[in-house]
């Protein structure tokens, strides 16, 4: 199993967030789970004025640009090269891509160390914020790569699995 890393591909002006679903897709209908990771998009807030009002809003870190936390190979290379909207790998030759380095992601803000988490399957949680705020359930999965637990909440009398962001998570004790 070779080394996931991540790598930055080329798209069409506008069809980020196209290129990331299909690739998305692609992962489901072909397994690839194991070896993509993770397609983002680098968004930031920014604020923008219009007629004298102030409106936050998140605009494309790297508008023209996906990144792929993935496990370079020519099957995964191919399907993403092949993506409808994909250019290309950024690199000095698209059949080579380079993977960014340490200091590069650093820059951008993503950690390629994996963080100790402060729970496991099975706790219980609250949920801190966002729409499942006050919600209790219990963690039955834990998804690393997206920064997300997936918890099963009581709805309407049935066990619901919803998924939360780390950020929104709080720990019951």
């Amino acid at each position: 199993m070779a080394e996931a890393n991540w790598y930055v591909v080329h798209t069409y002006s506008g069809y980020e967030n196209k290129v990331k679903a299909n690739i998305e897709k692609t992962i489901e209908n072909r397994k690839l789970q194991e070896q993509i990771l993770e397609v983002s998009v680098p968004m930031q807030d920014v604020i923008e004025v219009k007629n004298g009002i102030k409106k936050r809003v998140q605009k494309k870190m790297f508008p023209g640009y996906v990144l792929l936390h993935m496990e370079m190979n020519d099957d995964v290379w191919y399907v993403v090269r092949n993506t409808r909207g994909v250019t290309g790998f950024v690199g000095p030759d698209s059949k080579q891509p380079v993977p960014l380095t340490d200091l590069e992601m650093q820059t951008m803000g993503i950690r390629n160390e994996e963080e100790t988490l402060e729970f496991v399957i099975g706790d219980m949680i609250v949920v801190a914020s966002g729409v499942w705020e006050n919600t209790t359930g219990q963690i039955r999965k834990i998804d690393p790569h997206k920064q997300s637990v997936t918890i099963s909440v009581d709805m309407f009398g049935r066990e619901t699995p919803v998924e939360i962001g780390f950020s929104e998570v709080k720990v019951r004790r």
